[in-house]
């Protein structure tokens, strides 16, 4: 039995085009499918195209050069048309590129032509059918939907993602997605027509006659591919649905691991006839949907966790200190669950005082996590007890260095953690700082100038159990304003300390507004935070650019400016103070750093460098000639362009100094010299115990002489 005559037994044709003789060549049985009479022929290529719809013959091009640039079958859905161009029936054709035995260069297909029986997908009766190789555009379908539902990232997401789904050649006119919490089923998203929350269908127990119950208790699948069929099997639930004018429903499992955690429902305005392939589609997308669902649902029900966990270790309520005002951050950036060990608090103490205290577990886990909650009620608790800064460290230290995990084998996992705690007296703008390995805090001085406070400090906690931990007096003048920071906003993008405080200097010296009000430094607080985490920050990384980013905290602290002592236009003051001990000579340079910080923005760049030559005359003779610590004292007062800087540094020796002749060789001997030389005045005053010496700069142009 001949081949052909086997296909037209089934009523399935064969045909044949040849692109190099621009021929098409039908069997008896194509010829009749494609409305021409029973019988073998080959016609032009325009022939043949007429026998067809026109859209369907341009798709039909681009299928088939696919398929012979891949050598794979192509398939697609036609429309055959008369001369008039009515639709008189639609056939399935499958082909597939042989190679040429004539040794010409050109495309030969060989394919089959079959009627389609039943309703195309997506189409209404009479209606115009969907074209198109249907399994290639369900698979580029298929790809583009799991991707777009693998990127959501909350429930509503996911949601959104569904709906807007454009599912090939049966795209539904609405959704609903149903949850399962015991024994009931509750609506968690829907588009299309409204559903209101009143609705029965949103709340149902699991044993409702409605086709979503039915789905969750059996596990399978339903499909209404007709409204009698929906009333038939569901006449409850169909009065319901009956306002809605659809046409045809489909209801499918949310399955998880074997669980079915809910159901999906894809309704129509049109008739559709879930064929097996319209079925593996839904199919495939109420699985994708499920898996969606679950991982949206996890990360949700985690953020929730840590955004509990977080409000618990922050302060209650924003703190009120008369006299100061406060502004704090804490931006978690580092671990899964977007909790870290930086954190703040601010403490009430016993003496009617304040406490302020910021500090950075070591980790960016949900141990560290934890750890840091423990020491934030350590130090609280200690802080409460009355303790003076130093002693709190110390206990905190020792609390955490018995912190201990035991891991799985057997061994510890300990952890340090640095700290800043300060005991504030807003009344005389005192402020007591202990340090433990942390940051210096930043002051901008009434003018806007910023400038690192260099405080002793000691390891960090849970180093050295028995660690001493100095503290520092540092006077906050009105209208001043210190900042508290962790290591997070100094050197996330990829910055080190010099480069981060750069950054933040920048920010610091020039905020947004120029009130005194809270809002002032609440936007200033944020503009710290977005100079690290806002879109410029992205452009301006440091020189260490694989440095991982870091969780941040800080505290803004201002003291109100007293208006008696600022009257109408008079200038701001610099002023800054350092102790100096005779066991620490090495913060002779930081305090060198510190007068050139003060003087930034000196109009001569020689002054500053014979300011700080002086200072370092000045003090080094304290700790050469006397046996007690030296007081350093340094203020620019005046307008800009006429500005004064006076420094004093007081020691408790009531030796004055006096002129001496040094040689060629010598090595001293030379500091009243210099400041005969460099000082605009200078002088030597004797105070109670000890004495103080000074001198003064004024401000000039780098063009004038200085003053005979």
């Amino acid at each position: 039995m001949r081949t052909e005559d086997l296909l037209a037994a089934i009523a399935t044709g064969l045909w044949r085009w040849d692109s190099v003789a621009g021929a098409v060549s039908y069997d008896a049985e194509a010829a009749r499918l494609v409305g021409l009479p029973a019988e073998a022929v080959t016609l032009p290529e325009a022939a043949a195209r007429a026998c067809f719809h026109p859209a369907d013959w341009l798709e039909i091009q681009s299928i088939v050069a696919l398929a012979a640039a891949e050598g794979t079958l192509a398939e697609a859905r036609m429309r055959i048309v008369d001369e008039k161009g009515k639709v008189l029936r639609t056939v399935r054709t499958r082909s597939r590129p042989v190679d040429r035995t004539d040794g010409q260069d050109g495309q030969l297909l060989l394919g089959t032509l079959q009627e389609v029986p039943e309703p195309l997908p997506g189409t209404t009766a009479g209606g115009t059918p969907v074209t198109g190789d249907w399994r290639r555009n369900r698979e580029a379908f298929l790809l583009d939907a799991g991707r777009a539902l693998a990127e959501a990232m909350s429930t509503a997401e996911v949601l959104r993602v569904a709906a807007g789904l454009s599912m090939p050649g049966f795209s539904p006119d609405g959704l609903a997605v149903f949850g399962v919490k015991g024994d009931r089923i509750s609506l968690i998203g829907h588009h299309g027509h409204r559903i209101d929350t009143e609705h029965p269908a949103a709340d149902m127990p699991a044993a409702t006659d409605h086709p979503a119950a039915e789905v969750v208790r059996t596990g399978r699948a339903v499909y209404l591919p007709s409204p009698d069929e929906y009333r038939g099997r569901f006449p409850a639930a169909w009065r319901r649905m009956r306002p809605l004018k659809r046409r045809s429903w489909a209801f499918l499992p949310l399955i998880v691991a074997g669980r079915t955690i809910g159901a999906w429902m894809a309704g129509f305005a049109h008739p559709v006839a879930f064929s097996p392939d319209e079925r593996s589609v839904l199919t495939t997308i109420a699985r994708m949907l499920a898996q969606a669902l679950s991982r949206a649902a996890l990360q949700e029900t985690e953020r929730e966790l840590s955004d509990g966990l977080q409000r618990s270790m922050l302060p209650a309520a924003k703190p009120d200190i008369p006299g100061l005002t406060v502004a704090a951050r804490y931006v978690p950036t580092g671990g899964g669950l977007q909790v870290g060990g930086d954190w703040y608090d601010v403490i009430a103490l016993p003496s009617g005082r304040t406490a302020l205290v910021i500090g950075d577990v070591q980790g960016h886990d949900v141990r560290a996590a934890g750890i840091m909650g423990q020491l934030r009620i350590a130090v609280r608790a200690y802080a409460s007890e009355g303790h003076h800064p130093d002693a709190v460290l110390a206990r905190a230290s020792r609390f955490l260095s018995g912190l201990t995990d035991p891991g799985g084998d057997g061994g510890h996992d300990p952890r340090f953690a640095t700290c800043l705690y300060m005991e504030v007296d807003p009344v005389a703008g005192t402020l007591d700082i202990a340090r433990a390995g942390h940051p210096d805090p930043a002051v901008r001085l009434a003018d806007g100038t910023m400038m690192i406070r260099p405080t002793a400090g000691g390891l960090p906690l849970g180093v050295d159990p028995e660690g001493d931990y100095p503290t520092t007096r540092v006077v906050l003048e009105p209208g001043e304003t210190l900042l508290m920071c962790t290591d997070g906003l100094i050197e996330t993008g990829g910055h080190d300390l010099e480069t981060g405080w750069d950054r933040i200097r920048s920010i610091f010296e020039h905020p947004a507004t120029a009130t005194d009000g809270p809002h002032d430094l609440e936007a200033l607080a944020e503009a710290l935070v977005q100079a690290v985490h806002g879109p410029p920050s992205h452009h301006t990384t440091g020189p260490l650019a694989d440095r991982r980013e870091d969780d941040i905290a800080l505290l803004l602290i201002r003291r109100d400016a007293e208006v008696c002592l600022v009257g109408p236009g008079s200038a701001p003051v610099r002023r800054t103070a350092v102790t100096l001990a005779q066991a620490e000579p090495e913060r002779i340079a930081g305090a060198r750093r510190q007068l050139r910080d003060m003087l930034h923005d000196w109009a001569d760049p020689d002054q500053v460098e014979s300011a700080v030559l002086l200072l370092s005359e000045m003090v080094t003779n304290v700790l050469v000639h006397t046996d007690g610590d030296a007081l350093l004292v340094a203020e620019v007062s005046g307008r800009r362009g006429s500005r004064r800087l006076r420094l004093d540094v007081a020691d408790g020796s009531d030796e004055l100094p006096h002129r001496r002749r040094p040689g060629e060789l010598a090595s001293s001997g030379r500091g009243l010299m210099l400041m005969e030389m460099l000082a605009d005045a200078w002088g030597v005053d004797p105070r109670g115990d000890g004495k103080c010496i000074w001198y003064e700069l004024h401000e000039r142009a780098p063009e004038q002489p200085a003053p005979e």
